[in-house]
């Protein structure tokens, strides 16, 4: 046995059931997508730890904080999937396991193209890698059941909501400030969205999501 697949099976069953991470779908999913083959060379072999690991703007998010969000998120078999900066496709692996079809919105146009390779070698063929800009969602391709941010965000921008459908939900930890950030699901229901907090994480930002600079003259 391979040290990645004991170090993945070491991931379920020591971070993600001992963080109360239960939906069995997202957890044979997780168990069974190789994170290695998504982490840039120099974090192979780290791929599994416990804690986040960012690059090139991208943050790949600490697996239970990851399964925590989505669990929260309730994922299903029919959702149409939006996955805001994916960075080498890890996420967007996991969701086309449990989700119907995917749409991985990166900005970084050799990450796309990184991203398509990797999961083109995962099977993962229910996911659409597509580039531009990530605060402004993909429009063309909306509403989507199920928004999910791979990384903190200061604040959810208003286009991404808007791309909800009726009964969608968005998961990201918000962090308004740079202090701790707080895993947050949108949800929108009769054309109106809320929020609710579900827990503490300090998950780093998405490169272009951080808190706007204050300049006082």
């Amino acid at each position: 046995m391979s040290e990645f697949i004991v170090q993945r099976a070491n991931m379920v069953e020591c971070q993600l059931r001992a963080g109360r991470v239960t939906n069995p779908e997202l957890l044979d999913a997780m168990g069974g997508i190789a994170r290695e083959e998504f982490a840039p060379i120099a974090l192979k072999q780290v791929a599994y730890v416990d804690e986040d690991l960012p690059f090139a703007g991208r943050v790949l998010v600490e697996p239970m904080v990851f399964a925590r969000l989505l669990q929260s998120a309730a994922p299903r078999p029919d959702d149409y999937v939006l996955d805001i900066g994916p960075g080498l496709g890890y996420s967007s692996a996991v969701l086309g396991r449990i989700a119907s079809a995917v749409v991985a919105l990166e900005s970084d146009g050799d990450l796309a193209e990184r991203a398509r390779k990797a999961l083109a070698a995962a099977g993962s063929d229910n996911v659409l890698v597509v580039e531009g800009p990530l605060e402004a969602g993909c429009p063309e391709e909306a509403p989507f059941d199920l928004i999910v941010v791979q990384g903190a965000v200061a604040s959810v921008p208003q286009a991404l909501l808007d791309q909800l459908a009726e009964g969608g939900r968005l998961a990201a930890v918000v962090r308004p400030g740079g202090g701790l950030g707080r895993a947050t699901i949108f949800s929108k229901l009769g054309g109106v969205v809320s929020s609710r907090t579900v827990f503490d994480a300090g998950t780093p930002y998405v490169a272009g999501f951080e808190p706007k600079q204050e300049f006082v003259f």
